[in-house]
């Protein structure tokens, strides 16, 4: 490596500097706990990533996970990425404790818990003998969604409610 290329590679900022690499105007589509740090930022390409942003813009052809800084910068909102961050750690939290939680077995026989508004149901699936499924009903506005996918156990169930919890809170209303 000559010395121009090591003081190249030292000031790059991976897309930062690229031509045609939009800097401002993005929008973050989701986030993801990646649950340690172990993805470079697309956008820096410098900095190990556990919470993915992931960013669209309408001029760049394909979406980018980055961490909270190069995310702040990209939606020019410094207040947002750091608000999404605390959300899915507090829900990381959540999960920890998730199977600790008491569900309560219905006049049908079937499993609910009560939490957050809504109304988390497991039942089992009469076309397949020891299978599982499972709704949730904001309790508010009687909003109901059924799950699509089977569980081969109640304890599989259980834990799939935590997602279909996050999820109804986002889109359930």
């Amino acid at each position: 490596m000559t010395t121009r290329d090591v003081r190249q590679e030292h000031t790059s900022r991976g897309k930062w500097s690229q031509p045609g690499v939009p800097h401002k105007g993005w929008t973050c589509i989701g986030i993801e706990d990646l649950e340690e740090p172990s993805q470079l930022c697309e956008m820096c390409e410098s900095v190990e990533i556990r919470y993915a942003h992931q960013m669209e813009h309408p001029d760049y052809p394909t979406i980018l996970s980055v961490g909270c800084v190069c995310s702040e910068h990209m939606e020019g909102d410094y207040v947002a990425p750091r608000q999404r961050e605390k959300v899915i750690k507090q829900a990381g939290r959540r999960r920890l404790n998730w199977h600790k939680r008491t569900w309560r077995l219905s006049h049908s026989g079937n499993h609910y818990l009560n939490t957050d508004g809504f109304n988390l149901q497991i039942f089992p699936v009469k076309h397949a003998s020891g299978s599982w499924q499972l709704a949730v009903v904001n309790r508010q506005s009687q909003h109901r969604q059924q799950g699509k996918k089977i569980y081969g156990t109640l304890e599989e169930a259980k834990r799939a409610a935590f997602d279909a919890l996050i999820w109804a809170k986002d889109r359930l209303t």
